[in-house]
């Protein structure tokens, strides 16, 4: 029976969707969570996963886009709120772009951090360059219970301190560069339980397809790249991340 893979971050609304999904399906991707970023993005990652019942929706407001807030909350809430709605997020800081001011993306950030431990939702965060100002609105608010630093991209040190806070790591392609070194030594330190792997597609796309779009049909090579890092079989990692995922999401699949 060929390993089945979850692809737990992906934005099909950017580019592919419908077929993506079908290219996915064929790749023994099990099931995807399509991310919204902004209220757009998070409409149509809602009218995919009608479509499919192996593609979930999240809601969020990414830090990009947290300029957004006034203007798009009072319209993205109900999204969030609705059953439809598996997670929160994706949002937290960018400050490599700062496209949002940085007092802007704390403030949406807090924002959702709330929303998701008052619905007991998984809170799904970006984080880029940016892990004490994460980390210290993390504290501040309190972790929601299932969190999800998507796309991990630190070391050692910066995993040891999302793990003490109980979240979760999801690699992207970014395991198989050859430049990740410290990524990969973060992901032999992650306990099992603690991992799951996601395309961010159509970004990031792993080795060998370096430079042509990604999509969820690629999360396998994905998880191989994070299975050589830690010396195991993919067919290991394509179980204990789609358990996780499972866990993580609340989905029954």
């Amino acid at each position: 029976m060929p390993a089945r893979w979850v692809d737990s971050h992906c934005h099909l609304q950017l580019a592919g969707g419908d077929d993506h999904v079908t290219r996915a399906r064929a790749a023994d991707v099990d099931w995807m969570v399509c991310v919204g970023t902004d209220l757009e993005t998070s409409q149509a990652a809602m009218a995919i996963a009608d479509r499919h019942a192996d593609v979930f929706a999240a809601v969020g407001l990414h830090p990009h886009d947290a300029s957004k807030l006034g203007v798009e909350w009072a319209m993205l809430e109900p999204l969030a709120l609705s059953d439809q709605c598996l997670a929160i997020g994706e949002c937290g800081f960018d400050l490599y772009y700062e496209h949002s001011p940085r007092d802007e993306q704390e403030t949406a950030f807090r924002f959702q951090i709330r929303l998701a431990r008052r619905t007991g939702k998984p809170l799904v965060i970006h984080s880029r360059d940016a892990w004490d100002d994460t980390f210290r609105v993390l504290d501040d608010e309190g972790v929601p219970e299932r969190t999800v630093f998507h796309c991990f991209t630190g070391g050692p040190q910066e995993a040891q301190s999302a793990l003490e806070r109980g979240c979760h790591l999801s690699f992207s392609g970014i395991v198989s560069f050859k430049s990740a070194g410290d990524l990969r030594e973060a992901a032999r330190i992650a306990p099992p339980d603690r991992l799951l792997v996601e395309t961010d597609s159509p970004f990031l796309t792993p080795e060998p397809h370096r430079g042509r779009p990604n999509e969820p049909a690629f999360v396998p090579l994905v998880g191989a790249a994070l299975a050589h890092a830690r010396g195991v079989a993919p067919e290991e990692i394509a179980e204990l991340t789609r358990e996780n995922a499972a866990r993580v999401f609340g989905v029954d699949r």
